[in-house]
């Protein structure tokens, strides 16, 4: 296994613990179980399973569900447990990996002794990181669309999509409407929402505090207004005419996954690490802050574990990167990147300890070469000219203040520093060039100075 396709990173919704995928093992004949994101399950009985590659059990699932030959690519077999995830290659085996995840676990994983003896993986059918988004909306089958959707609204529910209240019971209200019906008023489903707020809307949403300090954590949303945000917003779910009632599924899940899109991180790979807080009190003592580095075709996102918000977000033109693996030490995975301090522009250090250092540098790599090779060809007479308008964008920057996709420069630790000529100072003059080699190189330049107010508009 190598990085540019292999990662780590937190639980998902989907993962089940100590379960296995391979139900019996003989010298002919096996059965192996594939789990789906809305936790079912496709059986499969194969021969040869030692020698049986990703591809063909690919093939398998794909038949047995009859999809179509668009989720060749919409969907990827992993290996995943609640100590790791593993996207595998059309050629990896996955009962060889399967047999190695002792291994995978010590080497890419701080999991305690105890936890990795009896942690196993098993075998899901999900989407594929490297599947782009602009393929995603041409997707029409209904199978396909509902399990984008369930996999989506997992990462919504569990909140590995950072959304702002608003996105969740907009998200949340679709739910509604896929599992309930249309909107009626009195009905027993809708007056009992508040029991089962949590199967539409993130679990910290539906978390009723009390006193002062949990009011004061709740991001200003105020007692019952969460359910009656999900009620709104499922009333107000556009609904099909009769005659097209049997694509209605259909239509709402592309809006659910349309949704998502919004997000700077939909369909990334997820990787554990920690970054330094910030020097506070008279004595500077800082530690560390464990977050979640979401990677995908679009840049790199770092989240704050426990607020659930975005850090730091940078498409690739955006950043140089690279990582360190010191004898004795801790891998690091550097990010570096323009800012501001004071109005002078510097270069940006970020450090994140991590045992997946090493992957998430590869899959940057591997995301950038898939981006150049998937751009066009542009005509120089087509480049610019007086009355040229820029290329349309994919979606909408997000600029709701105090969006949780936004980034938070000021809650990172950084190492800030320019280099005069002569050496690389931590000092804060006129900054000259990027300390990394590795970087996405466009035109001429490398990446260009990001101002304070594009980065706290990142997303």
């Amino acid at each position: 296994m190598d990085g540019t396709e292999g990662h780590a990173g937190q639980p998902g919704p989907g993962e089940r613990s100590h379960r296995s995928s391979v139900s019996s093992v003989g010298a002919r004949a096996a059965d192996v179980l594939v789990y789906l994101a809305d936790d079912s399950v496709v059986p499969l009985a194969v021969e040869n399973l030692p020698s049986l590659s990703a591809h063909e059990l690919h093939r398998a699932v794909r038949e047995v569900l009859q999809l179509p030959d668009v989720a060749l690519d919409a969907f990827a077999l992993w290996l995943v447990s609640p100590l790791l995830e593993v996207q595998l290659k059309p050629t990896h085996q996955p009962y060889k990996l399967g047999r190695q995840w002792l291994e995978l676990l010590l080497r890419f994983t701080n999991a305690p002794d105890d936890d990795v003896a009896t942690d196993e993986p098993s075998l899901q059918f999900r989407r594929n990181v490297f599947f782009p988004k602009r393929r995603e909306l041409q997707i029409h089958d209904e199978e396909v669309l509902r399990l984008l959707y369930e996999e989506a609204k997992g990462n919504v529910l569990a909140a590995r999509y950072p959304c702002d209240v608003e996105d969740c019971e907009a998200l949340g209200g679709l739910v509604c409407r896929v599992q309930l019906g249309p909107y009626q008023p009195g009905r027993p489903e809708v007056c009992t929402l508040r029991e089962k707020l949590d199967s539409f809307l993130p679990a910290h949403l539906c978390k009723r505090g009390h006193g002062l300090l949990s009011s004061l954590r709740s991001r200003g949303a105020k007692a019952g207004t969460a359910e009656q945000g999900l009620l709104n917003a499922y009333r107000q779910v556009k609904d099909v005419a009769d005659s097209e009632r049997e694509a209605a599924l259909a239509t709402h899940y592309r809006s659910y996954l349309l949704k998502c899109h919004e997000l700077p991180f939909y369909g990334c790979a997820f990787f554990h690490g920690e970054i330094d807080k910030p020097a506070q009190g008279f004595l500077h003592r800082g530690g560390r802050k464990p977050v979640v580095v979401a990677i995908s075709l679009e840049g790199v996102h770092v989240i704050d574990s426990r607020e659930k918000h975005v850090l730091l977000g940078l498409r690739f033109q955006e950043l140089s990167w690279d990582h360190t693996a010191p004898e004795e030490e801790e891998p690091i995975l550097w990010l570096e990147f323009d800012g501001d301090s004071e109005g002078t522009p510097v270069n940006k250090l970020l450090k994140i300890y991590s045992k997946q250092a090493e992957l998430m540098s590869s899959l940057i790599e591997y995301c950038i070469e898939l981006n150049q090779a998937a751009e066009p060809a542009v005509p120089q007479e087509g480049v610019s000219g007086p009355g040229s308008s820029p290329p349309p964008t994919q979606r909408p920057v997000l600029r709701r203040q105090g969006s949780v996709v936004c980034s938070r420069i000021q809650h990172l630790s950084t190492i800030d520093y320019v280099e005069d000529g002569q050496g690389i100072k931590r000092v804060k003059p006129k900054r000259t060039t990027s300390f990394f080699s590795r970087q996405l190189s466009l035109g001429q330049g490398s990446y260009t100075v990001v101002q304070p107010t594009d980065n706290l508009e990142q997303g």
